[in-house]
């Protein structure tokens, strides 16, 4: 308890310097500009009547995550879904895929911003998805009884290690939950050391999410503008990762004439100096697919048209920076997928795929390399390890719809 109220205390001091710093981010284009109220929790719109639950999710990958679950309460008549996010990218996402859905960048861990904000929302129920636990939103919430479930839950044995250190702080944290669902059974274990309640380990919502989405006319469009010519994707890549993906093709280009190499950075913003650095066209630009090279696809939320276009795909953030993207997105499309050695965020799907044979494991450019290759000399091969990849990826389909009827039932509706 006394760790939290410093952590309070700490946050109220801090208060003008993170309003610089949120006008810096700004400026870095990580925040809206015309929506940094937000931020502070001041919202001008009313609130909706009727029961209100609140989902938060931290960016893309969560709130991808959250999408079924979000579609479902969306159905219950007289119930409305409010979304919360840190990042600009999941701001736009969600504009994109949920319009209809009440979005909210949430408000920085100040208590006075919190207060603000529930105050406006007065949610009856909330999910926080993953690892989100700010401290003065989850004190704030609990003593206002708005019940929680920290939903599709996530704790490293590093997290754990680092939690640890503070037992009491990281009990009187997760003890503000009613239920904690955890992804895996060692994230519920993990969870429970440190002081969490009623875990469990229904499922994880990486399996249970729905295809991606595809624009059908521009799929057909470019699939006649790429013909039979062989191709790759190296996809949500960071910074590093396009370099080695343009020193792949250049391997293999001499053995596979018309190979596309199709990158798609995780952050758009990045393709101008990419596509300097590389020669590539750019999809952001207007510009097709080439005959044979490098096409840099640097938009957003087209990852549904990449993995329909490319069989063959490369999970970014796994070869220079850790952590790794979702490997399930292309396995449910039936992609042969590889991902780097770096992809402790995606553990439990990584070792799903790795049972089935369904997921490759380059070390580095040369093991890529070899793979890309295997996979563009055997479309049998190829064919058998999308197969096998999205058969593991369908696995608890039911889970979005048991987590929304626990939150309405949370929210009394």
């Amino acid at each position: 308890m006394r760790a939290l109220t410093l952590w309070r205390a700490v946050g109220a001091m801090a208060t003008p310097f993170l309003w610089l710093m949120l006008r810096r981010r700004v400026r870095r284009g990580k925040e809206c500009a015309d929506r940094l109220p937000e931020r502070r929790g001041i919202d001008k719109a009313p609130r909706p009547a009727g029961r209100l639950i609140w989902l938060h999710a931290a960016s893309v990958g969560e709130t991808m995550s959250a999408l079924p679950v979000i579609a479902r309460l969306q159905a219950e008549p007289g119930v409305t879904v409010l979304v919360t996010t840190g990042t600009v990218t999941s701001a736009q996402l969600m504009a994109q895929r949920c319009p209809e859905v009440l979005h909210r960048f949430v408000p920085l861990d100040v208590p006075r911003w919190v207060e603000r904000f529930l105050d406006h929302w007065r949610p009856d129920a909330a999910a926080f998805l993953e690892s989100e636990l700010w401290p003065t939103i989850l004190a704030a919430c609990q003593a206002r009884g708005v019940r929680m479930l920290l939903l599709n839950a996530r704790m490293s044995a590093r997290s754990q290690a680092g939690w640890a250190r503070a037992p009491g702080f990281a009990r009187t944290l997760l003890g503000a939950f009613e239920a904690v669902w955890a992804q895996s059974a060692a994230d519920a274990a993990r969870l429970r050391a440190l002081g969490a309640h009623d875990v469990s380990a229904p499922g994880n919502l990486k399996f249970a999410a729905p295809d991606l989405p595809v624009d059908g006319a521009e799929l057909a469009r470019l699939m006649a503008v790429l013909g039979d010519r062989p191709r790759w994707l190296a996809a949500s890549t960071h910074e590093g990762e396009e370099m080695i993906a343009a020193a792949v093709h250049a391997r293999l280009a001499p053995a596979h004439p018309g190979l596309v190499t199709i990158i798609a950075p995780r952050h758009p913003e990045r393709g101008t100096a990419l596509a300097a650095t590389l020669g590539a066209r750019r999809r952001s630009a207007g510009e097709d697919p080439p005959p044979g090279g490098v096409w840099l696809a640097d938009t957003l939320d087209e990852l549904g048209l990449l993995y329909r276009l490319a069989p063959i795909v490369f999970v970014g953030k796994s070869l220079v920076s850790g952590g790794g993207q979702n490997p399930l997105e292309p396995a449910r499309l039936g992609c042969a997928v590889a991902a780097g050695p770096l992809m402790e965020n995606h553990a439990e799907a990584v070792a799903a795929l790795a049972a089935a044979r369904a997921l490759a494991r380059p070390q580095d450019e040369a093991g890529l390399a070899a793979w890309v290759d295997a996979m563009l000399r055997d479309k049998a091969a190829r064919q058998l390890m999308g197969q096998a990849a999205q058969a593991v990826s369908r696995a608890d389909a039911d889970l979005p719809a048991r987590a929304a009827t626990l939150l309405l039932s949370m929210a009394g509706a």
